[in-house]
């Protein structure tokens, strides 16, 4: 039933012309990096800042495969990689 429901959200998300979007969720580290250069970096890679249950948004340009959006956060690791940032990822 879980599945069917997935299902049904993501047609519906295809019939309303949404396209897929990849949440970023952005844990800082009170050692690391401070949180206006982390975000600074993921504005620079197209992500856009957002409040509320996300940080940050990427809106991809149709559907997406699995391995572009593992290509994706790997750039996205690659970038981030000594901030101490802890992430999150959600891609519907």
């Amino acid at each position: 039933m879980h599945q069917l429901h997935n299902l049904f959200i993501w047609t519906s998300y295809c019939l309303l012309g949404e396209s897929m979007k990849t949440y970023v969720e952005v844990f800082v580290n009170a050692d690391g990096e401070k949180a206006s250069v982390i975000t600074e970096r993921l504005l620079d890679m197209g992500l856009t800042s957002a409040i509320g249950e996300h940080d940050f948004v990427y809106r991809w340009k149709g559907d997406v495969v699995l391995a572009e959006v593992l290509r994706f956060v790997d750039q996205v690791q690659s970038k981030l990689k000594g901030t101490g940032a802890i992430l999150k990822f959600r891609t519907i």
